[in-house]
Order: structure tokens, then sequence, then C-alpha cells
């Protein structure tokens, strides 16, 4: 019998669960949708609509508008593009969240050292892509048009999204790999998966299967240690009963 055919490969911070869970249960993401309460009202400044205050991380507000753009964004880029016009619930609220602190912080640490800078071919081939999931420029538009955002904005979404998975993986991926024999050693273990032969099929898969699992590992007690010393402070009641 063959060995498993490996996977699609596919950006490390999501295939290792780095989105968190709450998001894959959006609208569109193939998990259980949850209906959306009614948002509490916005303040009112003067007869003008105030956007809400999410949190507040190492001194930079994010606002709710903000959030929800933000996990669209992340909605879609997963595939989920339905999540581009529906309501999001607060479980899909609070998955965002911890993915915006998480991107945020790496990005202020990286800034202090000018480092990792976001190449714009690399940031425009990920407007492009999220272009061709919504079903071309005009349905860019209309995604923009409804949500009260500019391209620009969705650029910088973009590109710190990409910065931080830049910075995450420069710090995890050499400690992720794994040898030969610890290749072998699980291939030994698990003979009722892999009843084939070990040949070069079966160590590839296995050494993904064994990479991602670490890789997530390690990029969890990574994101954990940027916290560590951050400044954050939720003030949305949804936002602070997200993951601490």
């Amino acid at each position: 019998m063959p060995a498993p055919r490996a996977r699609r490969k596919a950006p490390l911070w999501l295939a290792c669960g780095l989105l968190p869970a709450a998001l894959g249960t959006a609208p569109g993401s193939g998990g259980t949708a949850h209906a959306a309460p009614p948002p509490p009202a916005p303040a009112v400044e003067e007869g003008r609509v105030v956007d809400r205050v999410v949190a507040v991380i190492e001194g930079q507000v994010l606002t709710q508008s903000e959030l929800e753009m933000e996990a669209r964004v992340a909605l879609i880029q997963r595939g989920a593009v339905q999540a581009a016009a529906l309501p999001l619930d607060e479980q899909t609220l609070r998955g965002a969240l911890e993915l915006s602190i998480n991107q945020r912080l790496q990005v202020l640490s990286a800034d202090r050292l000018q480092a990792f800078p976001a190449e714009p071919a690399e940031v425009e081939a990920r407007l492009e892509a999220v272009r061709a999931r919504l079903g071309g420029e005009a349905a860019l538009q209309r995604f923009l048009d409804r949500h009260g955002v500019n391209r620009d904005a969705l650029v910088a979404v973009l590109a710190r999204g990409l910065r931080a998975e830049r910075i995450l993986d420069s710090r995890v991926r050499l400690k992720a790999q794994v040898s030969e024999a610890e290749v072998r050693h699980h291939y030994d273990a698990h003979r009722d998966l892999y009843p084939g032969e070990f040949d070069q099929a079966a160590r590839t898969a296995i050494r993904e299967e064994l990479v991602r699992a670490r890789y997530g590992e390690l990029a969890a007690q990574a994101l954990a240690e940027v916290r560590k010393s951050a400044q954050v402070r939720r003030v949305a009641p949804f936002a602070r009963e997200a993951r601490r």
C-alpha cells in the first residue's frame, strides 16, 4: 500500500493552526457558523459615530472596525470567502483578536530593529490572491466599499501579516527541522499508518507531519515569550474574555 500522500504545501503559520481555531468557525469556513449577536451601541460624539476601542497594544489602539477588517482578510486568505459579507460572531472576533495582537507585537519588535521589511512584490502578490478569491477587481472594490476602508488599509493589513509570518518563521523554522533518525523512529512506531515501504514518499510525508507539529509547538512558545513583557489591555467585553 503506498505511503500517505504528502499534503499540499501551505504557510506553516496556517498549517500549524497559528490562525486561532475560532476563525475556522466563521460563516463560509466549513465549520459551524454562530449567529452574531447585535453589537452594543457605539459611542456618539457630537452626532458622529465613534469607532469602538477593542484593545490597546503597546500604546497602539485597535478599534472594532480594524479588528473586523483583519478578521475578514484572514478568513478570505483561508478560503472563507463568504466572510467578506456576513456578520462575525464574538468567538470569531476573539480568535481574530489573538491573531492581531500577535502580529502587532512581532512587528513592533521588528520595527525597533528596522528588520523584516515587507517586500512590495510580495505584498502585491497577497493582494492579488485576495482579489482572485473575491472574484476580481470589481468584487474587491465592493468588499472595500462595504467595510468603509480603502486599498491602502488592506495593503497595510496584508503587509503586517506578511512581516509577522517572516519574523516568526525566522525564530522557529530551523529549530523545527527533524533528523532522519526521528523520521525512522516515527515510522517504526506507527507502522499501522505506514504499511508500505520506508521509501522517499513515506519519509517525505512523515517529515512534513513532524515538522508541522514541532513548528506549531515552537511558534506557540515564541509568541508566549513575546507577550510576557508586552503591555496589552483588552477593552471590549468579548476582548477581555479572549485567551491570554
